[in-house]
């Protein structure tokens, strides 16, 4: 691939000269060879996509490090939540508390139908799939800013269904 931005090097050849220290920072912040490397791709393959990001405000050295640590946190987030959504109870659910789960369930998606097509996107992404900002932002298109307002929009707007009905959690 050819250099698309002024100042910023082909990304075959940053990744070429950076991807160990790329590496060497994504795994202090993640712990773990595995997910560095998980995490390295992830960066170099988006930046291969939209080399445009750069804005030559900094050396490009400093932007892909910057990149790269916050990239290592996003997923450490998004690990933490997908482990709270993965784990089961230790004990198996009486029929009474699956039936009241199902119950809240069924709830919740009625209440989600009364919110706007984006602030339902958004609260589906992030409260049920587990998505980080920046990956609800991604997968959707729009802004980061805009995902935090639509998620919170939707969620006071589904809490208000809920207790209009007296269906609270």
């Amino acid at each position: 691939m050819t250099a698309g931005v002024a100042g910023l090097p082909a990304v075959t050849q940053i990744y070429r000269m950076h991807r160990t220290r790329a590496l060497a920072i994504a795994r202090r912040i993640v712990g773990d060879s595995d997910d560095a490397e998980d995490v390295v791709q992830d960066v170099f393959a988006r930046l291969a996509h939209r080399p445009e990001n750069f804005q030559g405000r900094a050396a490009w050295t400093t932007w892909l490090h910057r990149i790269m640590v916050n990239s290592s946190i996003n997923w450490l987030r998004a690990r933490k939540r997908r482990e709270r959504l993965g784990h089961e109870p230790q004990e198996p659910a009486s029929p009474e508390a699956q039936a009241v789960g199902q119950e809240m369930q069924r709830h919740f998606g009625e209440a989600l139908k009364e919110t706007n097509e984006l602030q339902r996107q958004v609260l589906w992404l992030r409260e049920v799939r587990g998505f980080s900002y920046p990956e609800i932002a991604q997968v959707l298109h729009i802004p980061e800013g805009t995902v935090k307002s639509a998620l919170h929009r939707g969620r006071v707007r589904t809490l208000e269904v809920l207790e209009e009905r007296d269906q609270r959690p």
